[in-house]
């Protein structure tokens, strides 16, 4: 499994795949996803669509590789159900902030389960599937292929658990922005999104200032004001490294396993502690 998938929303949906699908029709799925097989693959609206090629087999008169076509339809949820769902997860501030940033909560599932709905699928209800080929077995091995190829783009974007369930990143993000705790952290990352404005040099112009009269160089250096004997460090902000949250935990220029945010988290806490050493 995670030679398919490297986050853990992606081993999920494998696990819960895992628990309805018969393991030897997921082997020889694992064998085609290895191999290349699946040809093209499109999702939209909740609908998966790939064609994948088949084996050659003369015993059975098979002596081209053929190209099967599959289609895997989740069952999407509610409009009433999703409304239930987004109120809720609105209502969670550890919730709604990291969807918010483009993060998936590990515990998202759990939100869903307390309304007695499920993300992930559960049964072999939630979702449909259809091949081209002979095979009478429903999934198929070309199905289970695509199970495996759909959790590697799962890995680059985990809302498409919301997509297959009949809500776009897009919609979601729209519907929490509208709840008070959205309102406020839309306002908050509105305010930290500054324009870039052009400069009409690549250097730094400098600025002359016109020295007052001074008596005696001691004044110069010491000032009319003495500096503070300690100094406070700056309160910490509410949500940290926000500009570099909005890109998620596997960026397009992350190439390492381990995730982008967790790896920024640190970085941004070892500087906060020697900042404040320092101080």
């Amino acid at each position: 499994m995670a030679n398919f998938s490297r986050t853990w929303w992606g081993q999920r949906f494998l696990t819960a795949i895992e628990q309805i699908t018969d393991p030897g029709r997921l082997g020889r799925g694992r064998s085609y996803a290895r191999g290349n097989k699946v040809k093209s693959f499109t999702l939209k609206d909740g609908l998966v669509k790939a064609e994948v090629r088949g084996s050659v087999n003369p015993y059975f008169g098979v002596y081209k590789e053929p190209l099967y076509e599959t289609s895997i339809e989740f069952e999407p949820i509610s409009k009433a159900n999703w409304a239930a769902a987004i109120a809720f997860i609105a209502s969670k501030a550890s919730l709604i902030s990291r969807l918010m940033l483009n993060e998936m909560p590990d515990n998202i599932e759990d939100a869903f389960a307390k309304l007695d709905l499920n993300l992930l699928p559960r049964s072999n209800t939630n979702f449909k599937t259809q091949c081209s080929c002979p095979d009478w077995s429903n999934p198929c091995k070309h199905i289970a292929g695509v199970y495996y190829l759909l959790a590697a783009e799962l890995d680059q974007d985990p809302f498409l658990l919301f997509e297959l369930r009949g809500l776009s990143r897009e919609n979601l993000q729209k519907e929490l922005a509208k709840s008070p705790l959205g309102q406020a952290l839309s306002a908050e990352l509105t305010a930290q999104q500054t324009e870039l404005e052009p400069d009409t040099s690549y250097y730094t112009q400098p600025l002359t200032t016109p020295a007052s009269e001074i008596e005696q160089l001691k004044d110069f250096w010491q000032g009319d004001k003495r500096l503070p004997q300690t100094i406070n460090a700056p309160p910490s902000t509410g949500v940290s490294g926000i500009l570099v949250k909005t890109q998620g935990d596997f960026p397009a220029f992350w190439p390492k396993e381990q995730s982008f945010l967790a790896v920024m988290e640190e970085f941004y806490d070892r500087v906060r502690d020697k900042s404040s050493a320092v101080l």
